[in-house]
C-alpha cells in the first residue's frame, strides 16, 4: 500500500472510498514482492500493480466487489499456477502470491491509521504499518502505525502486550526498510490464536553519492534517479559541479570528496560511486568509504589504475578485507563505451549487489530470476517469528 502512497494520500484527502489489494507474501518466481499494491476507488479508477499484469484483472474485480459488498472485512486470496488449465487466472511464471484486499471507506475505523501512514510516506518520512492478515475474524485487517522513535498510533484492540510486541518487531522491519510478514504464536498473541501480520515499511529514498562531476556522472545521475535514489554529486571543482551540468541531481556539493563524506550521513542502503580516477581525490576518499557501513563502493578506472590505486590504499593502511569491498573497475562487463552505457553498467552492478544477482545472462542460466533475499515467501517462509 505504501508503494503508491502519493496517489492514495490524494484519494484520502479527497474523501474517496477505495479498496486496496496488497501482496502479503510470495513464493516461487512471483513478479512483485510483499507490499506491492493495486487500489481501486468507487468510480473504478485503478492505480498500482500487484503482479506486473498476470492477475491484475482478477484483483481489480476483487477490489470492486469489496466496495460493492458494503463490508469492511479484508479478504485474503491466493493466486498460483494450474497445470490443468494454463489459461486460468493465475501466474504463468509458476509462482504463488497471497493478496489481501482491504476496503477503506471514509467511515472505516482504521481510516485514520491509513491516512497517517500514507501522509508520512507521501512526505518521504519513515513509517511502518502493521496489519493482521490471518487470525481471529474480529481482528482481521486491524492496523497500527509505527514511527521510527518507537511510538505508535492506535492498536489492535486485543491486548496491550500484543501491541508492544508488534511495535518492537515492526520497528526492526522499519530500521531495515523491509516489508514482509511476521508470525506470532498463540501464546504471544494473547488472543487465543496464532496471528500473521503484514508489516509494510516506508523509508526515505536511499542515497547515491557520485564523486566526480564528469560526463559519465551526468548519465549516472539520470539512471540513479530512475532507480529511486536521492542523488548527490560532489566535486572539489566549482566550474564542473554546477546545476546546469547536473539538472536532475537532488544535491550538488562543491567540496573535497573525503571532507564531504566525513560530514554527511550514510547508512546501509547508501551507494558510493567514485568516478574521479585521480589519486589525490580517490585515496583519501576510498580510505574512508571502505570503512563505512554502506551498501556499495565502486571506483572508476582502468585495470592499471585499479592496481596502482590499490597499492596506494595499502600504503595508507587500508586492509585486504577492506579492499575486498571495493568494486573496481566499477560496473559489470557490458562492453560499455558511451557515458549512458557505462552508467547502465554501473547501475546493473549496484542492482546485482543489492539483490544478490550474479550478473550473468539469464539465457541458459539455472539460477532464480528474482534474488531478493529480504522478501517474504509464501506459504512456508516468513521474515520473522515470535513465539
Amino acid at each position: 500500500m505504501l508503494d503508491i502512497a502519493q496517489e492514495l494520500h490524494r484519494w484520502v484527502e479527497q474523501g474517496r472510498d477505495f479498496a486496496v489489494a496488497t501482496v502479503v507474501a510470495v513464493g516461487g518466481s512471483a513478479p512483485r514482492g510483499p507490499g506491492a499494491a493495486l487500489a481501486v476507488d468507487s468510480e473504478g479508477t485503478a492505480i498500482g500493480s500487484v503482479s506486473g499484469g498476470c492477475v491484475e484483472g482478477a484483483v481489480y474485480e476483487l477490489c470492486q466487489q469489496a466496495l460493492e459488498d458494503g463490508e469492511s472485512v479484508p479478504v485474503l486470496e491466493r493466486f498460483g499456477y494450474s497445470d490443468e488449465d494454463a489459461f486460468a487466472v493465475g501466474l504463468p511464471c509458476g509462482g504463488v502470491i497471497d493478496i489481501l484486499v482491504t476496503p477503506v471507506r471514509a467511515s472505516a475505523p482504521d481510516r485514520e491509521v491509513f491516512a497517517s501512514a500514507l501522509s508520512a510516506a507521501a512526505r518521504g518520512e519513515a513509517a511502518a504499518v502493521a496489519r493482521i492478515v490471518s487470525g481471529p475474524g474480529e481482528l482481521l485487517g486491524r492496523a497500527l502505525l509505527v514511527r521510527p522513535d518507537g511510538s505508535y498510533e492506535d492498536g489492535f484492540g486485543a491486548h496491550p502486550e500484543l501491541d508492544r510486541t508488534v511495535v518492537a518487531e515492526a520497528g526492526a522491519f522499519l530500521d531495515a526498510g523491509r516489508t514482509g510478514t511476521l508470525e506470532i504464536g498463540e501464546q504471544g498473541s494473547r488472543c487465543g490464536a496464532p496471528l500473521t501480520i503484514l508489516v509494510e515499511s516506508s523509508v526515505p529514498p536511499p542515497r547515491m553519492i557520485v564523486f566526480g562531476a564528469i560526463d559519465f556522472a551526468s548519465a549516472l545521475v539520470r539512471i540513479g534517479k530512475f532507480l529511486g535514489y536521492h542523488v548527490t554529486v560532489c566535486d572539489a571543482r566549482p566550474v564542473f559541479a554546477t546545476a546546469a551540468r547536473f539538472p536532475e541531481a537532488d544535491e550538488i556539493v562543491v567540496d573535497w570528496p573525503h571532507k564531504y563524506l566525513e560530514r554527511t550521513s550514510v547508512d546501509a542502503r547508501t551507494v558510493l560511486c567514485v568516478l574521479t580516477h585521480d589519486a589525490k581525490f580517490d585515496v583519501p576518499l576510498l580510505k574512508l568509504a571502505l570503512r563505512l557501513p554502506v551498501a556499495y563502493v565502486g571506483a572508476m578506472g582502468s585495470r592499471r589504475t585499479h592496481l596502482d590505486r590499490n597499492e596506494r590504499l595499502r600504503q595508507v593502511g587500508v586492509t585486504e578485507l577492506e579492499l575486498a569491498r571495493l568494486h573496481s573497475p566499477i560496473g559489470l562487463d557490458l562492453g560499455a563505451r558511451t557515458p549512458e552505457e557505462t552508467a547502465l553498467s554501473i547501475a546493473s552492478e549496484i542492482v546485482a549487489n543489492r539483490r544478490g544477482g550474479s550478473g550473468v545472462s539469464l539465457t541458459g542460466a539455472h539460477t532464480p530470476i528474482h534474488h531478493d533475499a529480504t522478501s517474504a515467501t509464501a506459504p512456508a517462509g516468513r521474515i520473522g517469528s515470535v513465539a
